[in-house]
């Protein structure tokens, strides 16, 4: 008779455990969860910030004829990074775009990293594309 209400208690002591762990282990898993995620969101903001630079670039890199070359290039800069908010969006131009010369395109945009509300890390992606003009 001992021998089964021994059996019980550890049984019910055993399922307490796993509970206490796994109560103590949830807030780690979540904010690791979210740590994840903000991270996924600045890279996204980095492939699309790369990828903008890049569009700029090649835009000033065909677009010598153009009446306003410079503002060509920050108008493909500003519509390949729809995703990112305009205002926070900055973007230098340089090169003379006269043929066989350098148009380089630098573009940068803020982020912060918030976990669980506050912010952990912040500064700016950026990124430059050098093409030679047509």
């Amino acid at each position: 008779m001992k021998n089964s209400l021994k059996r019980k208690i550890e049984i019910r002591s055993e399922r307490g455990q796993s509970l206490t762990e796994f109560a103590l282990a949830l807030p780690l898993l979540i904010l690791l969860l979210f740590a994840v995620i903000q991270f996924g969101i600045i890279f996204n903001n980095y492939v699309t910030l790369t990828d903008a630079a890049r569009a700029g670039a090649r835009k000033g890199a065909v677009g010598r004829q153009l009446p306003d070359p410079r503002g060509a290039v920050v108008k493909a800069v500003k519509d390949s990074a729809s995703d990112l908010d305009p205002a926070s969006l900055g973007i230098t131009v340089n090169g003379d775009f006269s043929a066989g010369s350098d148009v380089t395109v630098t573009a940068t945009y803020p982020y912060t990293i918030k976990l669980i509300g506050l912010p952990v890390k912040s500064g700016q992606l950026s990124s430059t594309t050098t093409e030679r003009v047509e």
